[in-house]
């Protein structure tokens, strides 16, 4: 059975209703560390790491102390070639970890919208069987800054965000989804709108309805739930 170690960032973006019936499923167990109340274990004693979302951006350690410590652990992961996968913020952190860059986006990107599978994307293990466009769960203002660092490949891109999704040359075990696709189901993005309330009343460059994004997500569920399984049980084969 594999053990994931996940690392969560906020109260109430835990691992989601899909990620968790997709555990269920496919013989692996959840260690959930909330890092702004709890020390980091060992990472050495987990089969892989799981890095969801967050309000934090990447560069605020004097607000969010614990990012330091994580991006120690996340250094020293790399270095050992452990297996990760990040969500949002996770996959942020994971590229920065990889010499990439983080920045605004061009755009607030917020709700479900169109993803695209690059070339390298439709050939990646945990990627390859899903089709070349998948709806996306977005909740995100900071991105992975173009140009990527050579040694990353760009897997997914979408008229919101241009880096989607990433991972390593030679080592696709490491993969960032700027998506969260994990936690998409109706309940969870319920608990989203009402919890991150203040965020998204400080967003200028668009109007945020929750209503039409409720609906969206009851609209895509069940596409997004096989998606998730199907990229899900594609990335735990690889990693066993």
């Amino acid at each position: 059975m594999l053990r994931l170690l996940v690392l969560q960032h906020s109260p109430w973006e835990g691992p989601g209703a899909i990620l968790m019936r997709s555990v269920r499923k496919h013989r692996t167990t959840l260690h959930v560390v909330r890092v702004w109340e709890a020390p980091l274990p060992d990472f050495r004693e987990y089969d892989g790491l799981l890095l969801l979302g967050g309000g934090a951006n990447v560069d605020q350690e004097a607000q969010y102390p614990f990012l330091a410590e994580e991006k120690r652990l996340l250094r020293e992961a790399m270095a050992t070639d452990k297996p990760c996968l990040g969500f949002c913020l996770g996959h942020q952190l994971l590229a920065q970890a990889l010499g990439a860059r983080i920045g605004p986006n061009f755009c607030t990107s917020v709700g479900f919208v169109q993803g695209h599978l690059t070339h390298d994307g439709r050939t990646h293990p945990a990627f390859a069987e899903l089709g070349q466009t998948i709806p996306l769960f977005k909740w995100h203002g900071q991105t992975v800054l173009e140009p990527v660092p050579k040694h990353l490949t760009v897997l997914m891109t979408s008229a919101e965000c241009q880096v989607e999704a990433i991972s390593v040359a030679g080592r696709p075990h490491l993969v960032g989804v700027q998506f969260d696709n994990h936690a998409a189901a109706p309940e969870d993005v319920a608990l989203w709108l009402q919890k991150d309330q203040k965020w998204l009343s400080s967003i200028r460059d668009q109007e945020i309805n929750p209503r039409h994004i409720l609906e969206a997500a009851r609209l895509h569920e069940k596409e997004i739930a096989a998606d998730f399984e199907l990229f899900f049980a594609r990335y735990l084969r690889l990693i066993r």
